[in-house]
């Protein structure tokens, strides 16, 4: 996915062995990534265990940050979807024993496919 197409929000969903390959430093043993998307240089990837945002940062993204949240710790969460001048989407979280929820946007063209996935593994 270019650059060009990732400011006009055209977020996609990242092939499976395409993101376990850069991504798999970080992963427990026997976890595995079922699902991912990304939008120009973060992503979300869903393993069977846990939600796992990476913020790329700097100008050459090699310097990143991995927000984990296991699936058992969240107590709800919400999607806000974008109107028609609005490009992004909000995904909020709460996780037990925080009081504000960890919050991050993303392109709303994901949005329902966003949550159901994390639905299908809050609601397990």
């Amino acid at each position: 996915m270019g650059l060009f197409s990732g400011i006009l929000g055209n977020a996609s969903k990242i092939d499976n062995d395409e993101i376990s390959e850069e991504f798999g430093k970080v992963l427990a043993p026997n976890e595995r990534v079922e699902h991912a998307y990304q939008l120009i240089r973060d992503y979300f990837v869903f393993t069977d265990k846990r939600l796992v945002v990476v913020n790329k940062q700097g100008i050459t993204g090699t310097k990143m940050e991995f927000h984990s949240i296991p699936y058992k710790s969240v107590t709800h969460f919400s999607i806000e979807t974008g109107g028609p001048l609005d490009l992004d989407a909000d995904l909020k979280i709460w996780i037990s024993s925080t009081a504000e929820p960890f919050a991050q946007k993303f392109n709303k063209r994901l949005s329902y496919e966003v949550q159901a996935v994390l639905a299908s593994y809050v609601l397990k």
